[in-house]
Formats: structure tokens, sequence, C-alpha cells
């Protein structure tokens, strides 16, 4: 899963990534509006968390000009305020959910896992191939009824790959949707983590399912 915080309190847009990427979650950060919209247009983000008091572009702004947009990114809206008519505005403007500042951490996972189920194509809570099982919700995946201890990159290539239902999937897409924006485009990185899932003795069964990926 890739999500893009967008906030402009720099000690607290830190400690949400660092939150998330220990969920095995890929996390870009943007500190204000204009780069903010920027990464989000040209990136495919599963969840954007949208901060609506942002410098440069306002936080509603951006929401409108993602749905103008027709980004595929669910969009959770952050603010201090936690009024009615806040809440109200904010889904008006295309925001898919809205969280009220502070928040618990354990929540805002929660919330995120559940957006990203509504994403397109929508991703179901669990998945599944034979004995192998990914809880996208919990982010946690067995094989057997044993627990399997994934880094975030395999977790996240397994999630991809059982998502596309058995369609190819490239390198170049993998890229994109498990490693965040600073990943050297022309990195051996994907093969690699590939190559580890093949090789482990728990996926010695998964070799018709691996094969939708190609190198």
């Amino acid at each position: 899963m890739r999500v893009l915080v967008i906030e402009d309190d720099a000690e607290m847009a830190e400690a949400v990534a660092v939150g998330l990427r220990r969920e095995r979650m890929a996390v870009d950060v943007a500190l204000d509006g204009p780069s903010g919209l920027a990464r989000a247009v040209d990136n495919d983000y599963d969840v954007i968390l949208l901060d609506r008091d942002l410098p440069g572009i306002h936080g509603d702004k951006i929401c409108e000009e993602l749905v103008a947009a027709g980004s595929r990114g669910r969009v959770l809206m952050l603010t201090a305020a936690a009024t009615s008519d806040d809440l109200v505005d904010g889904l008006g403007l295309g925001a898919d959910d809205y969280l009220s500042k502070p928040f618990d951490f354990p929540v805002l996972v929660a919330r995120i896992g559940a957006l990203a189920r509504r994403a397109h194509p929508a991703v179901p809570p669990v998945l599944r191939h034979g004995d192998l099982v990914v809880d996208t919700a919990r982010r946690r995946a067995h094989h057997a009824g044993r627990v399997l201890e994934l880094t975030p990159k395999e977790f996240g290539v397994l999630e991809v790959l059982l998502t596309a239902s058995g369609r190819t999937v490239s390198a170049e897409e993998l890229l994109e949707r498990v490693w965040d924006e600073y990943a050297d485009p022309f990195t051996n990185a994907v093969k690699i983590t590939v190559s580890r899932l093949r090789g482990c003795e728990l996926f010695v069964n998964l070799s018709t399912f691996l094969r939708f990926y190609q190198l």
C-alpha cells in the first residue's frame, strides 16, 4: 500500500510516516500544498492523508483538484477543526473520510486500511492463494497457519500480486505501488525481493502464482 502524507507540521508528518512504514506501508511526505498536489497527481497512491490548513494551496482546493483529475487515491482529510460543518464541508468537497486532530494512531491506521479497501479496484480485507493468507487490514501474512516474518517490501509485493488475481504485474508497477518516491527507477530491488520470495521454502508451491510477475 502506498500512502501520501500532506502535512505542514514537519514533526507530525515525520512521526506519522515512520509509524505507517512500521505498518508495512510505502509513504511519501509533502510539507505544503503545491508539492502535495504535484505528488498526488504524478503518482498512484492508495490513500492520501490531507491536512486541511496548508500553506500555498489550501487542503480544500487540493481535494477539489484531485476529484476533478479523477485521482484513484482515497482522501482522508485531517484537521484541528472538529465541528459538524467542517465535516460536512470536507466530505462535500470529495474527501472519503475525515479525522480530527489529535487522533489515536491505531485509529488512523484502521481508517487508512478501510479506505484502501475501497480503492479502485477494491482490495478485499483478506487475500488468499492456496495456503497463503494475506490480511491487508492487520498487515499480516500466514502460510499453512504459520505467521510469515516478511519485510515491509516483501509484504507489499505479495499484496500487489495477490490483488492482481492472475494479471501479469511488471517490475515498474511493483516499484510504483510498493516503494516510495525516492526509489531509484533503475534499482534491482524489486527483482531481489521477488527472488527472495521465490527462494523461500514456504513459497515452494507458489511458482504458478509468482510467474505472473515479469522482470
